[in-house]
């Protein structure tokens, strides 16, 4: 029974595989980012404008650990899905507890860095005085509690590479709602604010992890090998190292550079920083479609390379364009008609013209886009799959370049508008280079095993 779960993503009519593997994953994504937007959400009800903007401050912060997390995994989940293609399970198993190790290790370094420099980050990047306080507390509780988050992200990439993303689906449901009622009692009823939005997470993200790691466990029995299993193996961790760093830059670009424009934007206010919180908030949550099919395209590649089946790659990146089409035609209709209801929940339209007129601004435009985020991820994860990451990590960093410097250098003269044209000219200068890397064919040649 273990194998079937692999069989589909290599037999299968590569378009029904594909999405039908990609759909646990995006639902299990929404409900990733429920985490920080039920605190949003119930921090800006409950305690107000201020409050939310401290939680604001805070997200891109913590974004960036989280992508890094995600990168992480799924660049080493890399060598684990072409291995489980191939049929070399003991290998396979090898390669998930090669990386789990070191991911809980990293996690750790990261948490007691993080712990510390936060309130120098945050000045860094001018937050405003009156809300530090609220976010540095927030920042710190959250670093306590970031080995959690990362054990669960790498756990969940072996799922996913096992060909299992419907058991961190389950997982995320579970801990979302956990997340949400946590927030109601701690932030409403023991009055804790932004620190009870904090700890919620905390202890919701734990005992997710902690779930995990026990089905795992269970999951990795049920593969028959012959010998002795080597927990960490050195020539495992180098070549998925190798993956992962460049996956790590992919999956922090987003973040990365809201956490660099941030600066931009807090010149322009509190108010204008409540409202792209907001926007920025939605921008994630609409994203994660086309991050979760340039995931699936990852471990879709990497297995059927695996398994020496180059041409059903090729078949299932020109069904892939097809699937992130769909999704752009519905979050541009969602963008363009219902943005006011949505922005509402976590901006009052009264209550703060100026943040609503902001986040407003930002979700409508940057929702005419999105599909180019999704040419971009599909296009990316052929090449994460295939281990060809030379390219793929230059153009995720010229994506990067572009966004912080129109941010930086040409919003201060043309206005905070010049911040949103950015993001989509870095997301098309991304997808046109690795879109023509792709073009070469040289990807192919890439097999790590």
């Amino acid at each position: 029974m273990a194998q079937n779960a692999k069989e589909n993503l290599i037999t299968q009519p590569p378009a029904r595989s594909l999405f039908f593997f990609a759909l646990p994953m995006i639902i299990g994504n929404l409900f990733q980012q429920f985490y920080n937007m039920a605190d949003s959400i119930i921090v800006g009800n409950l305690v107000g404008e201020d409050a939310l903007a401290a939680v604001g401050a805070s997200y891109s912060f913590t974004t960036v650990f989280i992508m890094i997390a995600i990168g992480g995994g799924i660049g080493a989940s890399v060598l684990t899905s072409q291995y489980l293609g191939a049929g070399h399970y003991k290998e396979m198993k090898s390669s998930v507890y090669t990386f789990f190790i070191t991911f809980v290790v990293f996690s750790t370094l990261l948490a007691i860095l993080g712990f510390f420099i936060n309130p120098t980050v945050l000045h860094l990047l001018k937050t405003p005085e009156n809300i530090m306080p609220d976010a540095v507390a927030y920042l710190q509780i959250y670093f306590v509690g970031l080995p959690f988050m990362f054990m669960y992200n790498i756990l969940s990439a072996n799922f996913n590479a096992l060909g299992r993303s419907k058991i961190p689906l389950f997982l995320l449901i579970f801990s979302s709602i956990l997340n949400i009622v946590l927030d109601f009692w701690m932030v409403g009823g023991l009055n804790m604010g932004v620190s009870g939005a904090a700890v919620a997470t905390v202890i919701a993200q734990g005992i997710a992890a902690v779930i995990s790691f026990v089905i795992l466990m269970r999951l990795l029995a049920t593969y028959s090998v012959e010998g002795r299993v080597e927990r960490f193996r050195k020539d495992m961790f180098a070549t998925g190292v190798k993956i992962a760093i460049p996956s790590i830059v992919q999956q922090s670009i987003v973040s990365i550079g809201m956490l660099l424009t941030q600066s931009a934007v807090n010149q322009f206010g509190l108010s204008a920083l409540a409202g792209y919180s907001a926007g920025m908030r939605l921008e994630s949550l609409c994203v994660v479609p086309m991050i979760a099919t340039g995931n699936a395209m990852s471990t879709f590649t990497a297995q059927n390379l695996g398994a020496g089946k180059s041409e059903r790659v090729r078949q299932g990146y020109h069904a892939a364009y097809g699937i992130i089409i769909g999704f752009g035609v519905v979050l541009i209709l969602i963008s363009q008609l219902f943005y006011q209801s949505i922005l509402s929940v976590f901006v009052e339209q009264g209550e703060s013209a100026v943040a609503f007129e902001t986040g407003t601004s930002y979700f409508r435009f940057i929702g005419l886009f999105f599909s180019f985020l999704g040419f971009k991820a599909i296009t990316d994860g052929i090449l994460r799959g295939a281990g060809d990451i030379k390219v793929y990590m230059i153009a995720n960093l010229i994506n990067l370049a572009i966004r912080v410097a129109v941010a930086q250098l040409c919003s201060p003269v043309w206005g905070i508008q010049l911040i949103w044209y950015a993001v989509p000219m870095g997301w098309i200068a991304n997808y046109l280079i690795s879109y023509c890397w792709y073009r070469t064919g040289n990807w192919k040649k890439n097999k790590l095993i």
